[in-house]
Order: C-alpha cells, then sequence, then structure tokens
C-alpha cells in the first residue's frame, strides 16, 4: 500500500528512503499490523520490535524522533515495553563545522558574529538534529549562548509532515486497531509540535510568559531572549551555568540542597500545571539546573503545554478522589474523559474500583499511578485526551526527577501546598480580569439598545390588555414582571453608562 501512495513528485526520494530504512531495520510486520503493508512478517523478532522501531525513528531523523515521542506519552495505548523503549528516543546529530552554518547566522544577525559580539566560539557546545549550539559574549560582558537551525531542516520536516499525513489516513482506512490511536489528531499534535519548534521565536515567547509568570519567585529563573539578535532560525538567550538535578549527592557537592530541590521543583511545576495554566512539557534532567542558593532555571522551552481551566478543575478532581478514596467521584473523573469513546459505563467504574484500591485514600506517587492508571486504560478500551496525557506525563517526570535527588519526595504534600496557591490565583484580580471584561463588553453592548428596550416594554405595559377572566392576582403578577424587566434594563443602562462615562 506504501508504494502505492499519490506523493508528490518532492517527496518521492524521502518516501523511498522511508521505506529503506523501514526494510534495514525489520519492520515488515509493524507495517502490516498498521494495515501499510501485506505479508506476515515472520521473520521480524516481536521481542525486538520496540527497540528496532526506535532506532529506526532515531535514524530518520527529527520529525519521526518528535513522534515517537509523542507515541511515548501514550500508555493508553501502547503496552509498557513500547513505552519504555520509546523513552529513550533522543534527537542525536553529528555537529557541523560553523562554516556550514555561518550564512544562516550571518543572515539572521545583519552582520557576522564576530562583529555583533564582543566574543563569538566557532567550537559547538551542544548538537542536536533540529540546531546546534554556540556560546558567545554581549558587548556589556552577558554571556550568551546562539541556537542555530540547521541548514535545510523545514523543508524535510515538512516533507515528512506531508508524508506521515498520508499514511496516518491509510492505516486509518486499512486497520480498525489503528482508528483506536486517532491518527488523523495525532498527526495534528505532531504537526503543531514541529512547526511550533522549527520557529525559535515561539520558543522565546514561551520563556516571555514562563518568565512572567514566575516574576514573584526569585528561585526561579528563566534565562532571558536577547530580542535584537533572535529570530525564526536563531535564538539567542542568556548562559546558565548549573547543575543537573541527575543525584542527590552531586547537588550537596556543589551547595545545594536537594530537600530543598525536590520542594522547589515539586512547586514550579504544579504552579505551571494548576495556576499558570502553561508547563514545560518534559521537565527531565537535561532540561533544568540547579543553581546556586538552591535555585531551578528551566530550559529548552521549544515545546509548552497548555492547560485550560477545565482540564486543570479535571485533574484537581482526579487527586482529590484518590486522596479521599472514592471510587464513584472518580469514575464521574474518568467518565468525562471517555465522553464520545463508546466505553461502557460499568467498564469505567471498574476501573475507578481498580485504581482506588491499589491507589487510593494514601500518599500520591504520580510516578506509580501513571505507570498503573494509563495500562488500565487500555485494558478496559478507554483512551485519554491528548492534553491531559501531556499533564500526566510532565508530572510523572518532574515526579521521578525529584524523587532520585530526594528518595523521600513526597508530591502529595507539594499538592497540598498548592491547593492555597490556586485559591489565591482564584480570588486575584487577573484572575477575575477577563471575565469582568466580557461582562463589560456585554453590558455595553445591551448599554446601546436599553433606551429602546426600556420604550418598548413601557408601551407594552399600557397597551396589553388584561383578559377580563384574569384575576387581580394573576394581573398585578403580570405586571410585576414587566416592571422588572424594565428595572434590569435600566440597571444594564445605567451600569453601561457607569463602565463608559
Amino acid at each position: 500500500m506504501i508504494k502505492t501512495l499519490l506523493v508528490a513528485t518532492r517527496d518521492r526520494n524521502r518516501l523511498a528512503e522511508i521505506l529503506q530504512v523501514a526494510s534495514r531495520f525489520g519492520l515488515g510486520v509493524l507495517l502490516a499490523r498498521l494495515g501499510l503493508e501485506r505479508g506476515d512478517g515472520d521473520a521480524d523478532d516481536p521481542q525486538t520490535l520496540p527497540r528496532r522501531t526506535r532506532l529506526a525513528l532515531e535514524e530518520l531523523g527529527p520529525t519521526f524522533v518528535k513522534l515517537g515521542q509523542i507515541l511515548a506519552t501514550r500508555g493508553d495505548l501502547l503496552p509498557p515495553d513500547w513505552i519504555a523503549e520509546l523513552e529513550l528516543l533522543h534527537s542525536r546529530a553529528p555537529t557541523l563545522p560553523f562554516e556550514e552554518l555561518r550564512p544562516a547566522v550571518e543572515e539572521a544577525l545583519g552582520q557576522p558574529p564576530e562583529s555583533a559580539f564582543a566574543r563569538f566560539d566557532p567550537e559547538p557546545l551542544a548538537a542536536a538534529s533540529m540546531a546546534q549550539v554556540h556560546r558567545a559574549t554581549l558587548k556589556d560582558g552577558r554571556a550568551v549562548v546562539l541556537k542555530i537551525r540547521r541548514p535545510g531542516i523545514r523543508p524535510r520536516m515538512e516533507a515528512d509532515l506531508r508524508l506521515i499525513a498520508q499514511l496516518a489516513t491509510a492505516a486509518e482506512s486499512a486497520s480498525v486497531e489503528v482508528r483506536r490511536f486517532a491518527p488523523a489528531a495525532m498527526m495534528r499534535q505532531l504537526a503543531e509540535a514541529v512547526l511550533e519548534e522549527l520557529d525559535f521565536t515561539g520558543e522565546g515567547r514561551n520563556a516571555d510568559r514562563l518568565r512572567a509568570g514566575f516574576a514573584r519567585e526569585p528561585q526561579v529563573v528563566v534565562p532571558e531572549i536577547h530580542w535584537a539578535w533572535t529570530s525564526e532560525a536563531l535564538l539567542v538567550m542568556d548562559y546558565v551555568d548549573g547543575v543537573p538535578p541527575r543525584d542527590g549527592a552531586t547537588l550537596r557537592a556543589a551547595g545545594i540542597d536537594p530537600a530543598a530541590i525536590a520542594s522547589l521543583g515539586a512547586d514550579i511545576v504544579l504552579d505551571m500545571v494548576l495556576v499558570n495554566g502553561r508547563f514545560h512539557a518534559d521537565p527531565h534532567p537535561g532540561n533544568l539546573l540547579c543553581l546556586s542558593g538552591d535555585r531551578i532555571a528551566l530550559l529548552d522551552l521549544g515545546m509548552i503545554g497548555h492547560v485550560s481551566p477545565r482540564r486543570r478543575e479535571e485533574f484537581i478532581g482526579f487527586v482529590q478522589s484518590l486522596n479521599a478514596g472514592d471510587p464513584a467521584a472518580l469514575a464521574d473523573v474518568l467518565a468525562g474523559w471517555s465522553t464520545g469513546s463508546g466505553v461502557p459505563s460499568e467498564r469505567i467504574q471498574r476501573a475507578a474500583d481498580r485504581l482506588i484500591a491499589r491507589h487510593g485514600g494514601g500518599r500520591v506517587v504520580l510516578s506509580a499511578i501513571v505507570a498503573d492508571f494509563l495500562p488500565l486504560m487500555r485494558d478496559e478500551g478507554m483512551t485519554m485526551p491528548p492534553d491531559l496525557l501531556l499533564i500526566f506525563k510532565a508530572l510523572a517526570t518532574i515526579d521521578g526527577v525529584l524523587t532520585a535527588i530526594q528518595p523521600e519526595f513526597d508530591l502529595s504534600a507539594a499538592m497540598q501546598r498548592s491547593a492555597l496557591r490556586i485559591a489565591q490565583a482564584r480570588l486575584s484580580p487577573e484572575h477575575w480580569a477577563p471575565t469582568l471584561q466580557a461582562l463589560a463588553w456585554e453590558l455595553g453592548k445591551i448599554g446601546s439598545d436599553a433606551p429602546r428596550l426600556l420604550r418598548a416594554a413601557i408601551r407594552r405595559l399600557e397597551s396589553e390588555p388584561v383578559p377580563p377572566e384574569q384575576n387581580a392576582g394573576a394581573a398585578t403578577l403580570a405586571a410585576g414582571r414587566w416592571i422588572a424587566s424594565a428595572i434590569v434594563v435600566g440597571a444594564a443602562l445605567i451600569a453601561a453608562t457607569l463602565h463608559f462615562g
């Protein structure tokens, strides 16, 4: 089927390359399972299939790595051995000589980097499949890094997105099993993630927003973006020197308190998810640095998750029902997440009962809950909304990181602390400002019509006859309703006048 896809001429070479890599890693059985190729795949060892798939995705480059990373969040769809393997995905790439990057850098800066900066290091600090990082010093003495997009990466990734979209559509048509993955929706998520990461101005805006969200928290460091030098293909930001939170001994050797870092890290992530509604989607040790004074720096902000107020309430309800050991309340939450999936209510209740039996009424160990919860969802035929999965994944990741540096760390205590901050956020003027602005706008629209509505109400009161059979009490009640309506309209007019006057 793959070979018969209608592929644009410009993408045919890339399709041939994808098929060659799939063949080399023996992925025939996987393609057959997806309905994309015929054959029983007897030569393929199913025990090593997850590993071979991961290696093939890494070889195919950043678009396919990103696809695998998205699949790694779908513990509700994939078995544990697949999830464990896909979580090992890395965007490996060799470093490029700076002279190959120089034309793009000079175009973005409008001048050679040696002229733009007091010092520029042509030796790369780090490299990944999408970008390469170099150090520099501003003319005011501040240390910065340049994140430079690799030449030609955008058209290649756009071609990959077109091909993956066609493959997803073909697989969805050919396999009932694949439809459960909702590949078209997953493709939209992939395209959004890829295009967001390709434009470095998006990462810069993410950094600015997160920094604003933690403006009152001096313990949280988000590198400043230098917009004078930043563009779609080049990101210039402060250089941060710190220690990754991999183990407590290393932190203590650097004069950093692991317990303080664990407490702060939990507060940061919970505030991002439950208070600010914008969070770092992959808070692993490579994207976090611990600094002197027990501070934490957030790095690599190309992919940020967004949480709607409704999702925040649902997640809080999920945790509260587990804390209370309440299977009925938990079933209500799961039913809301499974709307439209066709899963019978008794299966949802069974999943809630099993989860409460294993994790209810005690300490919340989120990494253990997620490890148990997602396979349970898969066993019961339930699927999770992708945005919720991203929340669970981020919280489980930070739970694992913080437990590694502080083994007795308890995320449930951090959640209890966050309850007060959530309540404070709900009572703050900033929380209610959008609602009040919307109300004022609606009152303003009503206000412009209020004189006409008031005159119409009075005319109706004057002209509408009262039927003879209507008793005095009913007539009084009807008149009272119209008078109340007129008063409401008049009040709206006064409110609008006060607001816009």
